[in-house]
């Protein structure tokens, strides 16, 4: 049953519809069958998050359909990257909102952060889609000629069925408007909290047996550009650790077989991994293009470095992985694309920042000292898997609704 609406919103609603109206590019994609989850997230900080989260929500779900959302107007190619359909949310101008909702039909509402929009959300609730607020802030957007009118916050914040927020004093003024307080609740923000697919137990053993307790560290994603860099860092490193194993992840597949033909004349003895070469005693490079390796190599590498970040371009690579692996991280200066995780790892003191070849060389023959090296991959493993908790508690929120929700179709 809808809820009876205040006249406040109701005039909102007329002002609103002197706003630019743009429907925004979601009309010309088509909705998927099924269950759609209407993720919004409110800043690029919170994306890598919300990936991570529908990464998850697929494992026990695995028909759900996403949506994702970004604020009007946002530029959509200087948000990290991402593996779900992103698209921006038209004005909150009621015509534009309706064809929004008309489109998608979502099945349930998720919005990630502030700047709540008063039309999209409460022509949601309308429709009987069920919302949820996490990371909430005290903010919601209006237009400008809508800011003297009472009670559209309050009528914004009542949409959700459950309001989440790590601020104690938001959560006071969200109960103070007459929200109430069983819908309220102090939870910590949604964090990335990745789960590596487990690596064949008999191959890990044996890949450890062949390295025979050699130090190994991974360049993982190295660009052509930072091939020089690597390998002088190897070979700097080699002087103090002589039986030191280098795993080159090559970014570009086919940069694999001239890169082997150069490390021969480079007097690195090397092979390649995806072509079935067998790791000897004497080899001191192990090349690999294929993603799926990094699963292996990250378990049986002391430390890596995440390349495509020594160089200006590529803008560095999610090191979530590495981490949950328990491999301690060195990075470079180029990683605009994820600079708040490594800012928050370096912080943490999980992860070291290089800016050249010889820096790369030095942290290496630093960080492969195995008290060192265990230290930093634990409080990186610390942080990165601190957002479970939360993750798995919203999993099964959202898991709850949609079954429900199916239920009353299913009955209708």
């Amino acid at each position: 049953m809808s809820k009876p609406r205040s006249l406040s919103l109701a005039a909102y609603r007329v002002l609103s519809w002197g706003m630019r109206n743009s429907v925004g590019q979601h009309t010309n994609l088509p909705r998927p069958e099924g269950e759609l989850l209407w993720v919004h997230v409110a800043t690029p900080g919170r994306l890598r998050a919300v990936n991570d989260f529908c990464h998850r929500m697929l494992q026990v779900r695995s028909d759900l359909n996403f949506v994702l959302t970004t604020p009007p107007d946002t530029d959509l190619d200087s948000w990290p990257q991402h593996d779900f359909l992103l698209v921006n949310l038209p004005q909150d101008q009621s015509g534009a909102v309706r064809g929004f909702l008309d489109h998608w039909r979502p099945s349930m509402g998720l919005w990630v952060g502030g700047d709540l929009m008063p039309n999209i959300l409460t022509r949601a609730d309308e429709h009987n889609i069920p919302l949820v607020l996490f990371d909430a802030q005290f903010s919601v957007t209006l237009a400008r000629s809508a800011r003297w009118l009472p009670d559209i916050t309050r009528a914004t914040f009542d949409c959700f069925q459950h309001v989440m927020t790590a601020s104690p004093e938001t959560a006071r003024q969200i109960r103070r408007l007459g929200i109430p307080s069983a819908k309220v609740h102090e939870s910590p923000p949604l964090r990335i909290s990745p789960n590596p697919r487990p690596w064949p137990e008999d191959e890990l053993i044996e890949t450890n047996h062949t390295l025979a307790g050699r130090p190994v560290w991974l360049a993982a994603w190295v660009q052509d550009k930072e091939f020089i860099s690597v390998l002088t860092a190897h070979r700097q490193a080699l002087r103090m650790l002589h039986r030191l194993v280098l795993v080159l992840h090559v970014a570009d597949e086919l940069e694999v077989g001239p890169l082997k033909r150069r490390l021969e004349t480079m007097d690195l003895r090397c092979v390649n991994w995806d072509a079935g070469e067998e790791i000897e005693d004497t080899t001191q490079v192990i090349l690999t293009s294929d993603p799926e390796n990094l699963g292996l190599w990250c378990r049986v590498s002391t430390v890596t470095f995440m390349a495509s970040s020594l160089e200006r371009g590529a803008g560095g690579r999610d090191p979530s992985e590495s981490i949950a692996l328990g491999s301690a991280i060195i990075y470079g200066p180029f990683v605009h694309r994820h600079d708040a995780l490594y800012s928050q790892l370096r912080q943490a003191g999980a992860a070291k920042q290089v800016k050249t070849a010889t820096e790369l060389g030095d942290a290496l023959i630093e960080l492969l000292a195995p008290d060192l090296a265990a230290g930093m991959a634990l409080a990186g493993w610390q942080m990165i898997t601190e957002g479970a908790p939360q993750a798995d508690a919203l999993i099964e929120m959202v898991q709850d609704i949609l079954d429900q929700r199916s239920a009353e179709h299913a009955g209708t």
